[in-house]
């Protein structure tokens, strides 16, 4: 038996060209049955685009909706033009706009249609955006009109593939002005401006992420239950430089500024920051918690660009955390960063909460310029407390004497402790099938939650403090809602 590896050479060499034939006639089929994309091209720009370099843009996933909007004003603003589309599968994302165009020549990549995906501008609207399309149309550049081809791909995360923007253009200098002119268009007609989001990792990674939209809270300054004069400071410093911008800047003073809330669990600085977001009407706001604290590079860039804008970071703690030779965030050094590289005339507010401040990092803590204020929510004192419950039990039967004893009796205990209580007087009575709620379900109510067997419970609702905890969890645990998440108002509700 001969050893010769001719036989396997032979048979390998026939499937090959076996292979080849294959394919020549799949590129073949598929120029008989579509246009081909080149002699299109070459007739809008007035030459071969293959001899013309392509300038790619890279996008952000954040801003997607924001580039497709750009596009679409940008074009317009020229008198117009054609959207078409390039046919291939899925094979067109794995090639660029260079490589489509060398391709054409073997039947691949041929007209076809334009994709669409539809993707959320807001709490409740959607748009329907060009996630690959191509357009062809004219911009005037120093009196001459000039052909231009922009490709528009959303990017694939599944494939590794960012989105970003192609552009062909004959003349110098053309592409180069075409895309700083759609870089202004994505800022000034941004469908993040004014709005309140938060973003969000994918599954494909950090870089594939998403937004979403969240609806702007309603929260009426008298319902923010704090010490005398403590919300008006928050506030003259988050909203007060705002309104003022103009004579402050005249001043030779900077915008840039950052706030820090501080205090146990369950006090109210999650309610405080949901009355600032609602009465910072023009302001664009970005939440961060949890994972989503790895995007906040990007809401600096973004809070820039759409400023005045306010950049809420939840529970900084869990990455701030005083730096040791055990320990060190590479997070915290990223929000040092952040804090430190904008510039000082940006409308721009860093409004930080924390239950652990003791734990902060000194250094973003007291150097000015990172945290300008910073400022206590203690646990509410009797009158307070007192506040509360008129808030809560707003409409409710109880005696004014009752509504004292029960304030003066709940020593220790948080607005989140407050709102539960009533909830559990009202319960109460409704067990005792349908009566009318009195102050002895308001008396009850107290004596079962400071019991010891519910001093669980106690701490989960903001009673009876046994240390540290979550600050009620991702932006719809507030006293508002009795210490429990309100669905549909922030982000983890």
């Amino acid at each position: 038996m001969s050893d010769s590896p001719a036989p396997l050479e032979d048979f390998l060499d026939a499937f090959h060209r076996l292979a080849e034939a294959a394919a020549e006639q799949a590129q073949a089929r598929r120029a008989a049955g579509a246009a081909p994309l080149l002699p299109v091209l070459e007739a809008h720009l007035g030459t071969d685009p293959r001899g013309i370099a392509v300038l790619t843009e890279m996008l952000s996933p954040l801003r997607v909706v924001d580039a497709d909007v750009a596009i679409e004003r940008v074009v317009a603003a020229h008198g117009g033009g054609e959207l078409i589309g390039i046919g291939g599968g899925d094979q067109r994302w794995h090639n660029t706009l260079s490589e489509i165009l060398q391709m054409t020549v073997h039947g691949m990549f041929p007209l076809g249609p334009v994709d669409y995906r539809t993707t959320p501008v807001g709490p409740e609207e959607e748009r329907s955006t060009v996630a690959f399309g191509l357009h062809l149309f004219h911009v005037t550049r120093d009196g001459d009109r000039h052909p231009v081809a922009v490709l528009e791909r959303a990017g694939v995360s599944q494939f590794g593939q960012p989105p970003r923007l192609e552009v062909l253009a004959a003349a110098d200098g053309v592409a180069e002005a075409l895309l700083a002119e759609i870089r202004a268009a994505m800022n000034a007609h941004s469908v993040l401006r004014g709005q309140v989001v938060t973003f969000a990792p994918s599954e494909y990674g950090p870089s594939a992420g998403g937004v979403t939209f969240v609806p702007r809270p309603d929260v009426a300054a008298v319902d923010v239950v704090l010490p005398p004069g403590r919300l008006e400071r928050i506030e003259r410093h988050v909203l007060g430089i705002a309104r003022h911008r103009g004579d402050l800047l005249a001043a030779g003073q900077h915008l840039k500024r950052g706030v820090l809330l501080y205090g146990p669990p369950g006090t109210g600085k999650t309610h405080t920051v949901r009355y600032l977001v609602g009465a910072a009407r023009e302001a664009t706001v970005i939440l961060l918690s949890g994972t989503s604290l790895q995007f906040i590079h990007q809401a600096a860039e973004v809070a820039r660009a759409l400023q005045p804008a306010i950049v809420v970071l939840e529970d900084c703690d869990l990455v701030a955390e005083e730096r040791s030779h055990r320990t060190s965030s590479p997070l915290l050094f990223e929000v040092l960063d952040t804090l430190d590289g904008l510039a000082a005339d940006a409308d721009v507010v860093f409004l930080l909460t924390t239950n652990r401040a003791d734990m902060l990092e000194p250094a973003l803590a007291q150097r000015p310029g990172r945290v300008d204020l910073a400022v206590e929510i203690p646990l509410p004192g009797v009158e307070a407390r007192r506040a509360l419950l008129a808030l809560y039990a707003a409409g409710l039967p109880f005696s004014p004497a009752a509504l004292d004893e029960v304030a003066a009796a709940a020593e220790g205990t948080t607005a989140s402790f407050t709102k539960e209580l009533v909830r559990r007087a009202v319960l109460r009575a409704v067990e005792r099938g349908g009566a009318d709620v009195g102050d002895a379900d308001l008396r009850a109510a107290l004596t079962e939650m400071m019991d010891d067997g519910e001093a669980l419970t106690r701490v989960l609702v903001g009673g009876g403090l046994a240390g540290p905890g979550p600050d009620g969890g991702q932006f719809g645990w507030t006293a508002a809602s009795g210490g429990m998440p309100e669905p549909g108002v922030w982000p983890g509700g």
